[in-house]
């Protein structure tokens, strides 16, 4: 049997390719900074939640809610894009939040395509 030598303009372009294909992978918006902060207690309910990204994301199909300890719904507004900075949501919250902990469940879709959901949470004192 004879063996043959992977050519090394092969091996090179296989090598870029999975390099490249990693790079698409890890394309995705994902949570980079909530205000307010994961586990943070703040003093008073904040006006509107601000959910930044890692890269941009397309409002129309992205969204947010908010949940009381006894997993209920508050009421908040549909999440806007910052129009100067399109990695970042904006959520105005329609009613003061009482004391308690809530938690803000999101998810969006990048504007490469890739839908990414997640969590967090605060308390309001």
């Amino acid at each position: 049997m004879k063996k043959t030598a992977l050519n090394p303009i092969v091996a090179m372009l296989l090598a870029s390719s999975t390099l490249v294909f990693s790079q698409f992978a890890l394309a995705h918006a994902h949570l980079k900074t909530p205000v307010p902060a994961n586990k943070a207690v703040i003093d008073s309910s904040p006006q509107n939640l601000t959910l930044t990204f890692t890269e941009d994301v397309e409002p129309a199909f992205s969204g947010v809610e908010v949940l009381n300890a006894q997993n209920q719904p508050m009421a908040v507004e549909k999440a806007k894009l910052n129009d100067k900075q399109h990695d970042q949501l904006i959520v105005p919250i329609s009613k003061p939040l009482p004391s308690g902990h809530y938690q803000v469940n999101w998810h969006v879709l990048s504007v490469d395509g890739h839908k990414t959901k997640g969590s967090y949470a605060f308390s309001v004192k």
